[in-house]
């Protein structure tokens, strides 16, 4: 073939994936979906393990809390060591080593225990799902199918977070609270034992040696600043979160000076100078702080408000759960018929349509807005995040994509704790301006009251009729007002994040569609 023949056809189309590749997304997604319904049962789980092992309360936050800070501080340096070491091995180091933990963590014999044991799930699943995601883009080449493999993957993230709530409740009626730990270990057999046969090797040709003051830098920062955002929304700015902020600040600066110095730097800042990239990156940030706030005041609202169980709760919130699925899958055919950057853009102003019709919420609102406003988070979530992490994943070279997935889980990681920290502060702070304790209450119940809607409702328990309803009525009105006003809030952050992306994506050289 001559040379004018090559160019007349033009360049050759990537291979596309076989049974082989298909089958390895289904051992790439049961990580994704272990964590998830390890995450979302573990808070059903909260009373079981505070009577058998009767942690004090700084320990209670800390088995709640510390996977996720942990996880932020490691995703971004697992994503840059998978590069380097191989991403197939670190993800069967990560898949055999969190198996293992849930063991121990199932086991525990106390609080302290858990929280070691929790420390070490943070370790292990900081490996994961940088490792999934960098994998899948080297395994699916064509476009088509990428977009398709993606929205498969994100499906674990939604089905983890709509199983785990009833799995958990049904583990937690027939067994003990560690139950909940051991449904990751068949999944980590699965792995181990598929993944070789089914996952090719990959990493970086051209990484450098990994730098271990950097590794250091990264995590001292992020720690001390999610801890911070945390600890702020609960206790203000008090001295340990001021103290915690700075130093996280600065060893943040410290961190990215070096990375701006080094030939090989460990987080390569270089790829935020792809507009395409950063807007994903901060769109994939704002749909899970959205959603994960949504997750946390809803909750509340169907079993303080409405008096539902945990189980009947769990149940009101499937329907979104199974929207942002099929949206995620139909996003796929949207991106074949449409630009990308508007199919992103609507998936958003969904979101932010969603958090309107959570302003109307009362407590005289029917069921139907509960489902409404879920439904419309949940189809715009997962319509944004599959095609951002698309784009994310093709803005990119393929050698660079473990950093690339670490970046990105690090935004859905920090998103979801930064969401329900900042938006779950506000709700509390307009609950406490909001609450009027009616007349007759004793001194020992007005500080529960005052509190929050969680502390409200058993203090009213304890209390004579009629001043227990009078008490329960003056919870409710001041927590729907906090609703209105997170809702209100959540409402501009997810317009304003709509508009901003699909300019930036509009104007980059984000794919158009397929």
């Amino acid at each position: 073939m001559s040379d004018a023949d090559l160019i007349e056809a033009g360049p050759t189309p990537p291979p596309r994936a076989g049974l082989r590749q298909w089958a390895a997304l289904v051992t790439l997604v049961l990580p994704v979906l272990v964590v998830s319904i390890d995450n979302t049962a573990l808070s059903f789980a909260v009373p079981a393990l505070s009577t058998e092992l009767q942690p004090s309360s700084q320990q209670l936050l800390w088995i709640v809390d510390v996977y996720g800070l942990v996880l932020a501080g490691l995703l971004v340096t697992m994503g840059m060591l998978g590069d380097r070491v191989g991403r197939r091995r670190l993800l069967m180091i990560g898949a055999a080593g969190f198996g293992l933990v849930s063991v121990y963590a199932a086991f525990a014999p106390d609080a302290g225990h858990l929280i070691a044991a929790r420390v070490l799930l943070a370790v292990f699943g900081a490996t994961l799902m940088p490792s999934t995601l960098s994998l899948l883009r080297n395994l699916f080449l064509d476009d088509g199918q990428r977009r398709l493999a993606l929205a498969i993957w994100a499906t674990g993230f939604s089905g983890g977070s709509a199983i785990g709530p009833i799995l958990g409740g049904w583990l937690l009626e027939h067994f003990w609270w560690g139950a909940i730990f051991l449904v990751s270990v068949p999944a980590a057999v699965i792995l181990l034992v598929a993944g070789p046969f089914l996952l090719p090797e990959s990493r970086n040709p051209d990484a450098g040696r990994l730098d271990v003051p950097s590794v250091l830098l990264s995590i001292g920062a992020m720690l001390p600043l999610v801890f911070a955002i945390k600890q702020g929304a609960e206790a203000g700015l008090d001295v340990p979160t001021v103290a915690s902020f700075l130093v996280g600040a600065g060893l943040g600066a410290v961190f990215l000076r070096r990375q701006l110095t080094r030939p090989d730097p460990l987080l390569d800042l270089r790829l935020f100078t792809r507009s395409a990239f950063t807007a994903s990156v901060a769109a994939n940030f704002f749909s899970i702080f959205a959603f994960a706030a949504l997750m946390f005041f809803m909750t509340q609202h169907l079993q303080f408000v409405e008096g539902r169980s945990p189980m009947q709760a769990a149940i009101v919130l499937i329907p979104g759960a199974v929207a942002s699925i099929v949206a995620g899958l139909l996003a796929v055919a949207l991106a074949r018929a449409f630009a990308i950057p508007n199919v992103i853009g609507v998936g958003l102003l969904l979101a932010f349509a969603g958090y309107c019709l959570g302003v109307t919420l009362t407590t005289d609102s029917s069921l139907g807005v509960v489902v409404g406003v879920f439904v419309l988070v949940g189809t715009g979530a997962g319509l944004a995040e599959t095609l951002t992490n698309d784009v994310i994943l093709a803005s990119v070279p393929a050698q660079r994509a473990g950093a690339a997935s670490g970046i990105s889980e690090t935004a859905y990681e920090l998103g979801s704790a930064l969401g329900v920290a900042i938006l779950g502060s506000l709700l509390t702070s307009v609950y406490r301006s909001h609450i009027v304790v009616p007349e007759g209450v004793p001194a020992f119940a007005r500080p529960a009251i005052e509190n929050m809607i969680g502390t409200a409702m058993p203090a009213a328990d304890q209390l004579p009729e009629p001043l227990a309803e009078a008490v329960r009525a003056a919870a409710r009105t001041a927590f729907e007002s906090g609703v209105a006003t997170t809702c209100l809030v959540g409402a501009v952050v997810m317009g304003l994040t709509a508009v901003v992306t699909w300019t930036i994506l509009r104007r980059s050289d984000a794919p158009s569609a397929v």
